[in-house]
């Protein structure tokens, strides 16, 4: 076979397990318990060699999951050991330093097997509604308040059930149906790529992954560093002033491209909190990797190669680099912010390819739902996590999103969905008008929120909000998004981070924050301008695009 035929051919099968880990992911979809991954999609899958570097990613999931996950699987085989590897084996964690960054996400690996002979591992997270502990939520000042610690160990041991893990987490959660049922999804969908693999190995007569595993990583490298060929040499920096929880938090980059590959360190980024808002550094080093690659290397597939030009630092214990035992409940609050802080950077190195800053991490809101005192027979209470979105920041040459997740590409969980899996009623959800920056492109609009218990139940919530006090900036001389407010509908302001009681007969009012614009708003289109006065997207005080 000529060298391009040999090519080709492996392109093919590179491209067939791209699909293995799509259905991979799509198998958790179909099977999960939890609204957060089967609507949602907050998840990750992937396949992995034998040294536990990822080969492939499933298009389904998060940056965060993704990107955190290509390093974990290595964990995993440090901690089992070579030698304890077994066929029929799965693997545990939801260790925030050896995983995705907190306690909410349980990680399965499991070995592949072909021909009695290992040949890979397939590796898969997804979000649970609980872990135990204080719950989802910034409050705890230590990870030993925030739930189960699962360390890396065998849920099934050359395929017997951990009969004893099972039952401890089953006692220690307070959604066991849920979060067990999760657990064996997360097992089940690895099971149907190494499935999907060993049909593929078979069709094309492979007895291990070497040759494709090797000519999937050197050429993913060498893409990556082609495309790094072309971009100016130097030091930039940039810094964002955030909510924080109890006091603003400053982060900041200072990125060097060089020679090498592009590094971004994190000094002078503030201290760690004493609440659940620290960022493991490996979740840290997901995100700014993903922004990093959005701009320079968008079309190379993800994998362990073309992320290795890559390379990310930052002081021990500063609040992206929290060190254990400290609390990193909602790491993504500030971990999601990540990508806009290196490509405001990365904006100085490169103009006009950057967009503005947008709404940055999910206005995640999770209710714990219970029946009212003397109301205890007419119903069971329930523990709900529903995703949400603001605006994303304006691009060079185009408006930004509505009510879109970015960085992380969570997909917004349907009300139907939300209302069908305890009693809660969301009376509105519409886009917020005005709320997007002006510009000569105008950012995304953040969305608008009304939600209340069902009648009989009292409901809690776990804010985990940002952007309130710091709306997102423009950029180019776009102005700013509108910022976020957590009101009651009478009026009463609550706060933006930690648990709070919403009193009988209220409903809660979210108002999501919106993106920033890019470019004078005096240059706006005047038919974008009428198409955004049809549409209702400026509502009565326009903020510039008059």
């Amino acid at each position: 076979m000529s060298d391009a035929l040999a090519d080709i051919h492996m392109q093919v099968m590179w491209n067939r397990l791209i699909s293995v880990v799509e259905e991979q992911a799509q198998t958790l979809i179909r099977t999960a318990f939890s609204t957060s991954v089967r609507e949602a999609g907050d998840l990750s899958a992937g396949a992995f060699d034998l040294e536990g570097r990822m080969l492939v990613q499933a298009v389904t999931g998060t940056p965060g999951h993704v990107n955190a996950m290509a390093e974990s699987v290595g964990h995993f085989i440090t901690d089992i050991g070579r030698e304890n590897i077994r066929e029929g084996d799965v693997y545990i964690t939801n260790d925030p330093w050896k995983g995705t960054g907190h306690l909410h996400d349980i990680t399965i690996v499991t070995p592949s097997f072909h021909g009695g002979r290992l040949v890979g591992y397939f590796a898969s997270t997804a979000h649970v509604v609980d872990v135990g502990g204080r719950g989802f939520g910034p409050d705890a000042n230590e990870v030993y308040e925030e739930g189960l610690f699962i360390p890396i160990m065998k849920l099934f041991d050359a395929g017997r059930v951990n009969d004893t893990l099972v039952l401890m987490i089953r006692n220690n959660v307070r959604e066991a149906d849920k979060v067990v049922g999760d657990i064996f999804a997360l097992t089940a969908c690895n099971a149907a790529g190494h499935q999907r693999l060993v049909d593929m190995m078979r069709e094309f007569a492979l007895d291990d992954l070497e040759r494709l595993g090797g000519f999937i990583l050197s050429h993913s490298e060498r893409a990556t560093r082609e495309s790094l060929v072309s971009l100016p040499h130097g030091t930039w920096t940039n810094s964002l002033l955030l909510d924080g929880y109890d006091e603003p938090v400053a982060l900041h980059a200072a990125l060097t491209i060089g020679p090498e590959g592009v590094h971004v360190d994190f000094a002078g980024t503030s201290g760690p909190s004493r609440f659940g808002i620290n960022v493991p550094l490996v979740y840290a080093k997901a995100y700014a990797c993903y922004g990093i690659k959005c701009i320079v290397a968008p079309e190379i597939p993800n994998n362990s190669a073309s992320l290795a030009p890559f390379s990310v630092s930052a002081p021990d214990h500063c609040i992206l680099n929290a060190q254990r035992p400290a609390p990193v409940s909602v790491r993504h609050v500030l971990g999601h912010f990540v990508p806009d802080l290196v490509l405001g950077a990365l904006h100085k190195a490169l103009p006009d390819r950057v967009p503005a800053e947008g709404a940055g991490s999910l206005w995640n809101l999770h209710m714990s739902l219970r029946p009212l005192p003397g109301m205890e027979g007419t119903g069971r209470g329930a523990e709900i996590l529903m995703f949400n979105s603001g605006g994303t920041g304006a691009r060079p040459t185009l408006d930004g999103l509505s009510a879109t997740a970015f960085p992380s590409g969570v997909h917004t969980m349907p009300v139907e969905a939300t209302e069908s899996v305890g009693p809660v009623i969301v009376w509105r959800k519409e886009l917020r008008e005005g709320s997007g920056g002006a510009g000569e492109f105008r950012g995304g609009l953040g969305q608008s929120m009304e939600i209340e218990a069902a009648e009989g139940y009292s409901l809690r919530f776990s804010a985990m909000f940002d952007r309130i006090s710091h709306p997102a900036r423009g950029l180019a001389g776009g102005q700013d998004g509108a910022p976020g407010a957590v009101t009651l509908d009478d009026g009463t302001v609550m706060r933006g981070k930690g648990q709070q009681q919403v009193p009988p007969g209220r409903r809660l009012r979210l108002d999501l924050p919106g993106g920033g614009g890019y470019g004078d708003p005096a240059n706006r289109a005047p038919v974008a301008v009428e198409r955004d006065r049809h549409n209702g997207y400026l509502g009565a005080t326009p903020s510039g695009n008059v």
